[in-house]
């Protein structure tokens, strides 16, 4: 694994903090006890499925296919296939999204495919630097076989420790753009935070806007709602389908994690099509059972008259025509 000095380090240290755009979001001494209390005293039911969730295998003859379309792998990890050439968004193999693999929040069971099993991926996006996003172990794995790295500014200072050579690796900042191999990708705004360990927000967080030749996607990395997405939609919208964040919410953090009728909004915000909630049924990260978030997501969408799937993982999404993909609820 490639390392950094300690005096590299300090100066990363030290580099301006990135702000989001409405709020200054920090955790008043009164909210980090109302956490603690909320996390000693909520009586938690359905913390992880009691049986393993329905997963569709994904054979090297289905990922020889030529076709557009996108197959949810877990958490925010989605893989796609656009103008035959294959993308990934937050690629996160490992059992635990923390910084050690024997403590922290265990995966509820594997990705749909293994770092192994994955397709010659041509594009990479990372959307911030928390473990449930950037995991060390995936992207040490990808570093000499991934294409290209699309990145908010200052979180290649992260893949080049882990052996991602400079060449591969964009960073944007919000409302800037990359093309690769014909593909648009913007970064956005979103309303969040980063950091790993105890240094907060020296890298940026975002949303992205994939647009290819036939589909453009909306990537809401993790955000809490905000009026950044109807300028979004007014910029790039509408969108085919959108990848949105849903889950790991609670009341005290909505600031930074939306909740999930506000998932549904921001879709709409956004002029979204079809939405497909992502951030769920991976990873136990805040207090609400495993399957609150898609079953509020469901009940608001159906009040919103949005159309919302919820693919097995592993299962294949035409995008051309979405709604054919089996829909599965928990």
């Amino acid at each position: 694994m490639a390392s950094i000095g300690i005096r590299q380090q300090w100066q990363w240290a030290q580099q301006p903090k990135f702000e989001n755009s409405e709020i200054h979001y920090q955790t008043p001494l009164s909210d980090v006890w109302k956490m603690a209390k909320n996390y000693f005293t909520t009586k938690r039911v359905d913390i992880s499925p009691a049986a393993p969730l329905p997963s569709k295998i994904i054979t090297s003859a289905e990922l020889s296919r030529q076709q557009d379309r996108l197959y949810r792998l877990g958490h925010s990890t989605v893989l796609m296939q656009l103008d035959n050439r294959w993308l990934i968004t937050d690629p996160v193999f490992s059992d635990r999204a923390s910084p050690v693999q024997w403590a922290g929040p265990k995966r509820f069971q594997a990705a749909a495919l293994t770092l192994a099993q994955l397709p010659p991926l041509d594009i990479v996006v990372i959307s911030h630097d928390h473990y449930d996003h950037l995991d060390q172990t995936s992207i040490e794995y990808l570093a000499d076989k991934a294409g290209h790295f699309v990145v908010p500014s200052n979180v290649g200072h992260y893949l080049r420790q882990w052996g991602v050579p400079a060449s591969k690796i964009t960073e944007l900042a919000w409302w800037q753009s990359t093309r690769i191999d014909g593909i648009e990708l913007v970064a956005t705004p979103a309303q969040h935070f980063s950091g790993r360990g105890l240094v907060r927000d020296r890298s940026l967080w975002a949303s992205f806007v994939i647009n290819s030749a036939n589909h453009k996607l909306f990537f809401s990395g993790d955000s809490g709602y905000f009026n950044g997405f109807k300028e979004i939609g007014r910029r790039y919208g509408p969108f085919d389908l959108t990848l949105m964040e849903t889950g790991a919410y609670n009341e005290l953090w909505s600031q930074i994690h939306m909740l999930p009728e506000q998932s549904v909004q921001a879709h709409l915000d956004v002029g979204g099509q079809v939405m497909l909630p992502i951030h769920n049924s991976t990873f136990d990260l805040a207090l609400h059972p495993w399957h609150e978030p898609l079953r509020r997501a469901r009940a608001a969408a159906q009040q919103q008259g949005v159309t919302l799937l919820s693919p097995q993982f592993g299962q294949a999404v035409p995008l051309q025509q979405p709604l054919l993909a089996p829909q599965w609820q928990p």
